[in-house]
């Protein structure tokens, strides 16, 4: 679960309520104008039962705070989530990382939290809580490992959930023009995305570039390097900034892996992935080590990887088989791809292409890494 808390000073009980926020869409304006009489306000993001339905609730607090540890756990209605039957329906949440609020600034903050019974035991839908655990084993914390996520979305017309700057039942040009586009006719929905791009810079969230896709409609953006649990933190801080940003906008945001049927590219969320041994001299050997783990347990990895990956994953639009583990050097119909400057440096990083974008990074950063570093065939 997402929680944020706003915290709000108590001389603002007057003009607080008459206050607004307001928007501005266009990448040469400002993301977010706030009174900036709003010091001191905490909202709380969480995840739902669905595992991809983001929620969030507001917290009022008497001053700053900039140690999650320091903030209050409290609890919401589980049985409106689907995470608790409503005879026993409370659902704790704990405070776990910061980032500032982009929507209403000044000293609010965002509050990422994880989710856990009254007697203190994760909930089956937190995914957060065991690969803290595995980001905490001392063979994993000694190698470093570095994740950047490439987030791939679609935006979606709200009243056809049709895909953003297609024609009404009908389709546009082939694929072809769209990838890194610009123009009218070939990118749709740039000031959502220049505007999520700025907000999640705002927020803290190590947000590292945006690129429109190969179909049109559909956008990334990459969160990273980010080292550990943060990798999952800030991505899914940056998932509830874009559908933040799309509710204003009146734009649905999909993350389904193949939302358009037919020759177009599916949805992912491609994870680059390096340790200090990776990084190091010699670091090539290391990574074939890695990928012959990962290829042991590609079915473990696939079945943890997003819903609806099959659909995805046919060896077409640069994927490869779900029924098969290949890698190359430069191979975006691999499952796992080695960059040319990783071989000829002889050292860094790799990416695996599986997973889905509705994947859940706290599962996906934690198997490549214990796979990778604990695991023994």
């Amino acid at each position: 679960m997402l929680c944020f808390f706003s915290i709000l000073g108590s001389s603002l009980s007057s003009h607080v309520l008459g206050s607004a926020t307001m928007f501005s869409l266009h990448g040469d304006q400002p993301i977010v104008s706030v009174y900036s009489t709003y010091p001191f306000q905490n909202f709380l993001q969480l995840i739902g039962g669905s595992g991809m339905d983001l929620r969030s609730k507001a917290r009022t607090l008497s001053g700053p705070v900039s140690d999650p540890k320091k903030l209050p756990k409290w609890n919401y209605d589980g049985s409106s989530t689907g995470q608790a039957p409503g005879e026993d329906s409370e659902v704790i949440i704990y405070p776990q990382a910061i980032f500032k609020d982009p929507f209403r600034r000044g000293n609010n903050i965002l509050v990422m939290c994880d989710t856990y019974t009254p007697g203190g035991e994760p909930i089956p839908t937190n995914k957060r809580f065991n690969a803290a655990k595995i980001f905490s084993h001392p063979d994993v914390v000694a190698e470093e490992p570095w994740y950047g996520i490439e987030q791939e979305y679609t935006l979606l017309q709200k009243q056809v959930k049709w895909p953003l700057g297609w024609p009404l039942g009908g389709f546009p040009g082939p694929q072809g023009p769209y990838y890194c586009g610009i123009g009218v006719d070939k990118a749709y929905g740039r000031d959502i995305v220049d505007s999520h791009y700025k907000a999640c810079l705002y927020a803290g969230v190590n947000i590292s570039g945006i690129n429109g896709e190969v179909m049109p409609g559909q956008w990334e953006f990459q969160v990273g390097p980010s080292v550990g649990i943060s990798a999952g933190d800030e991505l899914w801080v940056a998932r509830y900034i874009l559908e933040r940003i799309t509710e204003i906008a009146g734009v649905v945001v999909s993350f389904d892996p193949k939302p358009i049927e037919g020759d177009w590219n599916g949805a992912g969320a491609h994870t680059n992935y390096s340790t200090k041994s990776t990084r190091s001299d010699g670091g090539f050997e290391v990574i074939k080590k890695a990928i012959e783990k990962l290829g042991l347990r590609h079915k473990e990895h696939i079945a943890a990887y997003g819903e609806g990956n099959e659909r995805r994953l046919t060896g077409r639009h640069e994927t490869a088989d779900i029924n098969t583990f290949l890698w190359g050097v430069a191979n975006r119909g691999a499952s796992i791809r080695v960059g040319r400057d990783t071989e000829k440096a002889g050292k860094g990083y790799f990416e695996d292409r599986r997973p889905a974008s509705n994947m859940d990074p706290y599962v996906v950063t934690s198997m490549i890494a214990e796979t990778t570093l604990l695991w023994k065939p």
